[in-house]
């Protein structure tokens, strides 16, 4: 209105958010009585609501450049009325399906609902507020997701008409790449919320409370999240995961991440290091630095480090999209991350090999608290397959990469990933697969059978022609060959001291506990008295957050299991190597 400023236009206003980002609504059938009173109440919230300038305001480029961590009350939007915020106080229920992208995404959704007044349940019966944080790499993720919605149903079905009403919401990566699907196959579920839409989440439950659909999926150039501190999900944990980047370049033919989660965009380091310092001061004993392609991190927040040259790339590895100079590099955060606190343990995951100049590689192996553990994705083992996935490299340059990791960091543990039966696999690229799995010997491995996706490279140019049950064949094949190479490898520790982050209790026996070593290897061992390491002879027990020293006795592929020395810390136990 030109007289009032105010946005008179109904789309304008169930559009309206933080970002202006677009919302979908869908207005269930009512009677002409209910929807006049439903008008004079929709028009008095109008008449109160946000000014052509706040929109204007609120529209403004997002500033990351100097994040703040601390807790500052904000003032509710201009949609949310008192009696709506108050109402908002109801018990949220999350679930969480995927990669520890998603685990982390759970925890930057819960502070941001925290923030608006919900509460939180472990108990689904309880729950006002259902929200299932998805993922989209495999058709058999996406499917649980679906079987899961139709238990919701009966859930929903039976809720008492003397309790609100149950609202149920997708949020993640499926909700990204099937929200029409979402929306109108499965009828129950409230609001669709992208990973780069939880900001937005307060206002789309407030949308849902009026009874319509709500959805936001829209990908951000800069969301970063820098400025949100995640409520961790398990307060006492000894670890946590800090995400520093989001997105992903590489374009891999395979790979649906960078259509469900967009570019990459780096967070500011300052915004990491406080909160490495606020999970420090918590009492967590180990940090892993999380992105899509963590080791690709680029700072671009500060001036004066705009026009740094970009590090050069592993030898024999190439990228689609051109280098990209200026900003602080992942070994410089890697540097400022270990100085945080010597007594901290620093992981990262997922990077790309692409990504290891030797600088990184140097940090790792001179820093006692950066673990010597490096995860090395190499989907397969065949130079023609991995060209066909746009991965960047040759069987050789791989090989010649993993050499130059073990020459730099002796006694390195490494992972990698493995996908069996993609697009024209034939069996002898299949056997390469297997020899590279036997030549590398790697402790820990993912692998999996190849699933299409729609809207990446392989679904529009290559064809699917590996039979499912060939699938299934190879990659029982890779499991077998890898499990045999594992526990020869993991074998190698028998007879040597570990030093172990115990995690708590084992879950086959209380009389045991677990924990880690520094190549991220599961360690099991009787919950017996020690030595406190003071050398003052007293005996204690271990407890979780410790650091133990553990003799190995036995090794399978996946399990060391031996016997409870004594208590020790990082930096002693770097000392005696």
């Amino acid at each position: 209105s030109p007289d009032t400023g105010r946005i008179c236009c109904v789309s304008a206003w169930l559009c309206w958010g933080p970002a202006a980002r677009p919302l979908r609504a869908r207005v269930p059938t009512r009677g002409r009585g209910e929807q006049n009173r439903g008008l004079e109440d929709f028009s008095a919230r109008l008449a109160a609501g946000p000014t052509l300038q706040h929109f204007l305001r609120n529209t403004s480029p997002p500033q990351e450049t100097h994040p703040q961590l601390a807790e500052e009350p904000e003032e509710p939007e201009p949609y949310l009325t008192s009696s709506i915020l108050e109402e908002a106080r109801r018990k949220v229920y999350l679930e969480t399906y995927g990669c520890q992208m998603n685990v982390n995404d759970t925890e930057i959704a819960w502070a941001i609902l925290q923030k608006s007044g919900y509460l939180r349940t472990q108990q689904l019966e309880e729950a006002d507020v259902i929200l299932l944080v998805t993922c989209s790499v495999r058709e058999k993720a996406e499917q649980a997701i679906w079987n899961r919605l139709r238990h919701l149903t009966a859930l929903k079905s039976k809720r008492l008409r003397s309790q609100a009403p149950l609202r149920i919401g997708i949020l993640g990566c499926m909700a990204k790449r099937l929200r029409e699907e979402i929306l109108h196959k499965e009828k129950l579920v409230d609001i669709v919320a992208g990973p780069d839409a939880y900001r937005d989440l307060p206002r789309l439950l407030a949308v849902a409370e009026t009874g319509q659909q709500a959805a936001n999926v829209l990908l951000s150039l800069d969301e970063t999240y820098a400025d949100v501190l995640p409520v961790q999900t398990s307060p006492d944990a000894t670890s946590a995961f800090v995400s520093i980047m989001r997105g992903c370049d590489n374009m891999c033919s395979y790979c649906i991440v960078p259509f469900t989660r967009g570019r990459e965009r780096s967070r500011p380091m300052a915004s990491i290091l406080r909160e490495v310092k606020v999970l420090s001061d918590q009492g967590v004993k180990e940090v892993t630095l999380l992105g899509q392609n963590v080791n690709s991190f680029r700072d671009t927040s500060e001036v004066q480090f705009r026009s740094a040259a970009a590090p050069g790339l592993s030898r024999g590895f190439s990228t689609i999209y051109k280098a990209k100079e200026g900003g602080l590099r992942f070994a410089h955060l890697l540097d400022q991350a270990s100085r945080v606190d010597p007594e901290m343990r620093i992981r990262f995951t997922s990077p790309h090999p692409k990504d290891f100049p030797d600088e990184v590689l140097q940090l790792i192996q001179e820093r006692h608290n950066i673990c010597k553990q490096l995860h090395l994705p190499a989907q397969s083992g065949s130079s023609r397959i991995l060209e066909a996935m746009r991965r960047g490299y040759t069987r050789e340059a791989y090989l010649e990469l993993i050499q130059h990791v073990r020459d730099s960091i002796p006694g390195v543990s490494l992972s990698s990933d493995f996908i069996a039966g993609f697009c024209g696999e034939t069996e002898d690229d299949h056997q390469q697969t297997m020899s590279l799995l036997r030549q590398v010997r790697y402790n820990v491995g993912f692998l999996f059978a190849y699933s299409m996706r729609q809207k990446t490279r392989a679904y529009h140019r290559l064809q699917d022609d590996v039979p499912a049950e060939v699938k299934r064949r190879r990659l029982e094949e890779l499991i077998s060959v890898f499990r045999e190479e594992a526990t020869r490898a993991n074998g190698a520790m028998v007879g040597r001291s570990q030093l172990v982050l115990v995690e708590g209790p084992s879950k086959r026996s209380a009389a045991e506990l677990c924990g880690r070593n520094d190549g991220n290897i599961r360690v099991v061992f009787p919950d017996t008295e020690m030595e406190d390491g003071s050398g003052s002879g007293a005996v204690v027990r271990a407890q979780p957050g410790d650091y133990v020293l553990v003799k190995v006795t036995s090794a399978s592929s996946q399990t060391l299991k031996g016997v409870l020395l004594r208590r020790t810390t990082l930096r002693e136990s770097a000392a005696h190597r």
